[in-house]
């Protein structure tokens, strides 16, 4: 178990917060974090997330890699939008099963830090893939709140636990953690303040896995089509530079990094052609297809 620090909000099953003023506003420090937990906290009925989850109980906040199966554009026409669904949901947990084969060798006795958990798929899948402990963290009150209910239907609540806490500054105790990951999170926060939190975490060989969208230094600044992703999820995408030179000054020692870019297109057009499309997938795939944006797994260990 882990040292928790005496201002950790405790949060119900329901999404309601018994922290006091002061808790909130240390997990919450500044008007841009108030901000990006205001729009999870008021935006509960996203279809892209929860229409998704709804099929095997995994409600993810990241999106799918893989080829699709091209079966699902066939058929009867009143299904259709029920077989893409399906498939989207089939290649998010593709994507979330890649970062879980790089977790390296965990046993049931090690813990687990899920840090910007959102509704916790991730979270839950690895505890049944690695039977251990795990706890997820989230600036979203309500994510909190909705991820623990989805622990309880599991029948994990006591393996699976989701927390009102700043993944900058989680309180748990040092050295707690054999492995750490964050599946599209990177870009809301400072990466040398992150990455310091997570070698804190980890003891040395512990394990950091890391999905994330970046943008491509060669081609200069921002692209267009970046811009437009950062204006419509309230981020800051980082610069693929960025991540190496935070993770080498946190003794975070990468020792694999797959381009996922391509891997993830097919995806991009799939939802393009579903009911639950948003109007950001034709930026995702032209930032993808003008090579200004890179879709990266990033493997690193503790030294």
């Amino acid at each position: 178990m882990t040292t928790e620090t005496s201002n950790t909000a405790t949060t119900t099953a329901t999404g309601m917060s018994a922290a006091t003023g002061t808790a909130t506003a240390s997990v919450l420090r500044t008007p841009y974090q108030r901000s990006v937990a205001a729009y999870w906290n008021i935006n509960r009925n996203d279809p892209v997330n929860l229409r998704l989850g709804e099929i095997d109980g995994l409600y993810h906040h990241h999106y799918g890699i893989g080829e699709v199966d091209p079966s699902v554009l066939v058929g009867p026409a009143e299904t259709r939008d029920e077989r893409i669904i399906a498939e989207l949901h089939r290649l998010e947990t593709a994507q979330a099963n890649l970062l879980l084969d790089h977790l390296g060798d965990i046993s049931p006795t090690d813990l687990l830090l899920d840090a910007g958990s959102g509704r916790g798929g991730t979270s839950l899948m690895a505890h049944q893939r690695f039977g251990c402990r795990v706890d997820g963290v989230t600036i979203s009150e309500y994510q909190v709140g909705f991820a623990n209910e989805q622990a309880a239907a599991h029948g994990v609540s006591d393996q699976v636990r989701f927390h009102f806490r700043n993944m900058l500054g989680t309180g748990f105790e040092t050295g707690s953690r054999q492995g750490i990951w964050t599946n599209e999170t990177t870009m809301y926060v400072d990466l040398f303040e992150l990455f310091g939190e997570f070698s804190r975490l980890l003891p040395f060989g512990g394990r950091y896995v890391c999905i994330t969208g970046c943008f491509n230094d060669i081609t200069g600044g921002r692209s267009k089509a970046v811009s437009r992703i950062d204006e419509h999820y309230t981020c800051n995408i980082h610069r693929r530079s960025d991540y190496f030179r935070a993770l080498a000054a946190n003794r975070l020692a990468p020792i694999n990094v797959f381009d996922l870019t391509d891997a993830t297109i097919p995806y991009w057009e799939l939802r393009a052609e579903s009911s639950v499309a948003t109007g950001i997938e034709e930026a995702f795939l032209n930032a993808y297809r003008e090579g200004s944006f890179h879709y990266l797994l990033i493997v690193a260990d503790r030294i």
